[in-house]
């Protein structure tokens, strides 16, 4: 008996809930800004660690788990696309880098170093909020391109 040559699937093309995006950015905003007001390191500690995650492993991101507890109580409802995931998740490893640096600035003792690069990240999740310019998608993207670029030659 020939075994027949198993049929490929198209793949599916990757999807993305806008909504989560939009969950993700204001708890950012609200939860760093809070840790910025009152000088809580910990606070940008644990979200920078917490968004660190989903980047690497989305499956186990904290913040997912926190949009499917709470958004639906807050009136979200998914919003989901044909949109490639991993810009978003670039973007959030950068915002969870940047609230590291901030919380270890701050515990080092350089509170205003700290506070700055809080600020940085509200600002940037703000600016993606109102106007869906999303920094760390921009510079996703611009590491692709310079990659494919430096590949070919």
């Amino acid at each position: 008996m020939i075994a027949s040559a198993p049929t490929r699937q198209p793949a599916r093309p990757a999807r993305t809930d806008l909504s989560a995006l939009k969950f993700n950015q204001l708890a950012v905003v609200f939860v760093t800004l809070l840790a910025v007001i009152l000088t809580l390191p910990a606070l940008t500690l644990i979200l920078g660690a917490a968004m660190l995650l989903g980047a690497v492993r989305p499956d186990l991101s904290p913040m997912r788990a926190a949009y499917r507890l709470l958004g639906p109580s807050l009136g979200l409802k998914p919003e989901v696309v044909d949109e490639d995931p991993r810009a978003h998740h670039f973007a959030q490893g950068v915002g969870g880098t940047f609230l590291l640096a901030s919380a270890a600035f701050t515990l080092a003792g350089l509170p205003v170093v700290g506070a700055l690069l809080g600020v940085v990240v509200i600002a940037l999740a703000i600016l993606n909020l109102t106007e869906k310019i999303c920094v760390g998608c921009i510079m996703y993207f611009q590491y692709r391109r310079l990659r494919y670029q430096l590949l070919k030659r």
